[in-house]
């Protein structure tokens, strides 16, 4: 993204002015996570569970769910079961919020190793997808705009 004043408070939007080329296609990619291991092994963060949020997305949520801070219970995850189930990229009405915090609730009541395998599984395919998708509409993408 390029540098902007809305960083902290306004979530990536599809087509959003901010984000630069190369930016869609890490984030399209997935690439744009790999930062995140940092965190996983300065202990911050976990591979699977909730997905962190900005903090007054957090607070938003909350009073939109009461309950939504239960997420918080344990570390928040680069994946987790409500991105393997679709709830990913902004949470725009609250059809999305709770449906990301209904299967983020499913992942902390279950949390075990072969939830966390299955998770991996399915996240790695969907990279994958996203990738060859990705690589394809970025190297071949026409000139005039199409």
């Amino acid at each position: 993204m390029v540098v902007n004043e809305e960083a902290d408070e306004k979530q990536a939007q599809k087509n959003d002015l901010r984000i630069t080329r190369a930016g869609r296609f890490l984030r399209q990619t997935n690439i744009d996570e790999f930062p995140q291991f940092i965190n996983i092994l300065l202990g911050d963060m976990s591979i699977i569970g909730p997905r962190p949020h900005m903090l007054t997305d957090c607070t938003r949520f909350s009073f939109v769910i009461p309950v939504y801070k239960f997420r918080t219970l344990v570390r928040p995850g680069i994946t987790g079961l409500a991105q393997v189930k679709g709830q990913y990229g902004p949470s725009l009405d609250y059809e999305s919020i709770f449906m990301r915090y209904h299967w983020d609730a499913e992942y902390i009541r279950n949390a075990g190793f072969w939830l966390d395998l299955k998770i991996v599984f399915l996240t790695f395919l969907r990279g994958l997808g996203n990738i060859v998708s990705s690589a394809g509409s970025f190297l071949f993408k026409r000139q005039d705009g199409g």
